[in-house]
């Protein structure tokens, strides 16, 4: 079934082009403006898979002491709190919440966006853009975006200071990355009936993201958790002809538990890069996809941006306007 959906699938065609767009978006990154500095307090922010990418860089921004860094539902952000550089994630860039809150921002808030296309909104909504239109997708899926707006926010870590002990360069991970467009996913995995996804850290964001991938292309049962929670009930579920996937380090004693369950454990956290894996992930959400017949270009009840009516503020949650600045005085040169 995985060599049908390679075949068949423009979802499948985007996955397998992630390496080369991680290594254009390293260079795109270098003397970009708008990236966070060293030092400054950040928030992230997006809406589904982008909202999952902003977890894992806010992590890594965090790990390598560069700075404060915390990430947020786009509909969730609090008003109550000051930055001094929030990052916005959105391929479409006509997504309603982060759109609002780009513009509640503006004047108050230095902002950042990163989006696959250059004629929507966010231009103007946002002080800096980055457009990262060589990695826009026909699916509605979000696949080569996601991972290359992460790569181009790791390769602006790069540009300050080491990257945290343990974690490769973006070059690394695109070599990683042809690695994991290539090789065959293990049977037991295309077999399974239930993933659980786990990570530590950063790697926690894209577990995140690789079971939401498994939702939305494949309708299939995943869930993701902190790796260190898997013992906290979530290991109830796994089971022979189950799998629990690790991104990242492994806790120790954590494959000991899971081989006790007769399940599946994956976790080649030392051969391939957490945003490496992910391709194995998504290539396994197209191939489960094709199994039951589904189209992973365009799954059910899903569109390729969220944009509601405009008087949606009045008819659930809101994104609040922010405080002035710290200090009340004005905002600061936009970059």
């Amino acid at each position: 079934m995985e060599q049908s959906a390679r075949n068949s699938s423009r979802t499948a065609v985007e996955i397998a082009t992630q390496p080369d767009c991680w290594r254009r978006a390293a260079e795109a990154a270098a003397g970009a403006p708008g990236l966070p500095l060293p030092g400054e307090r950040v928030a992230v922010t997006g809406c589904g898979t982008s909202w999952f990418m902003a977890q894992a860089y806010a992590a890594l921004r965090e790990a390598a002491g560069q700075g404060e860094t915390d990430a947020f539902a786009a509909s969730e952000f609090p008003a109550a709190r000051a930055y001094d550089r929030v990052v916005a994630i959105t391929r479409s860039g006509t997504t309603t919440e982060v759109l609002a809150l780009l513009t509640a921002l503006r004047g108050r808030t230095p902002t950042l966006a990163l989006t696959a296309d250059p004629k929507t909104p966010v231009m103007e909504a946002a002080d800096a853009v980055a457009v990262l239109d060589w990695a826009d997708e026909e699916s509605v899926v979000q696949t080569r975006f996601a991972t290359t707006a992460l790569a181009f926010l790791r390769a602006g870590l790069q540009t300050h200071g080491p990257l945290p002990a343990g974690v490769r360069t973006v070059a690394e991970a695109a070599a990683d990355a042809e690695t994991a467009v290539a090789e065959p996913l293990p049977p037991s995995v295309l077999a399974a009936g239930q993933w659980t996804f786990l990570g530590c850290g950063w790697a926690y964001g894209l577990a995140q993201e690789a079971a939401l991938k498994m939702r939305e292309a494949a309708g299939a049962w995943t869930e993701a958790y902190p790796a260190m929670e898997y013992r906290h009930g979530p290991i109830a579920i796994t089971a022979p002809g189950r799998v629990a996937w690790v991104f990242g380090p492994r806790p120790e004693g954590l494959a000991a538990d899971i081989t006790a369950t007769g399940g599946t454990l994956i976790a080649d956290g030392s051969r391939l890069d957490p945003m490496a894996d992910l391709i194995r992930a998504q290539r396994l959400a197209v191939a489960v996809a094709e199994s039951r017949n589904h189209n992973p270009d365009h799954p059910r009840n899903l569109t390729r941006s969220v944009i509601l009516p405009t008087d949606w503020r009045l008819r659930g949650c809101r994104v609040p306007t922010p405080p002035p600045p710290r200090g009340g005085g004005a905002a600061g040169p936009r970059t």
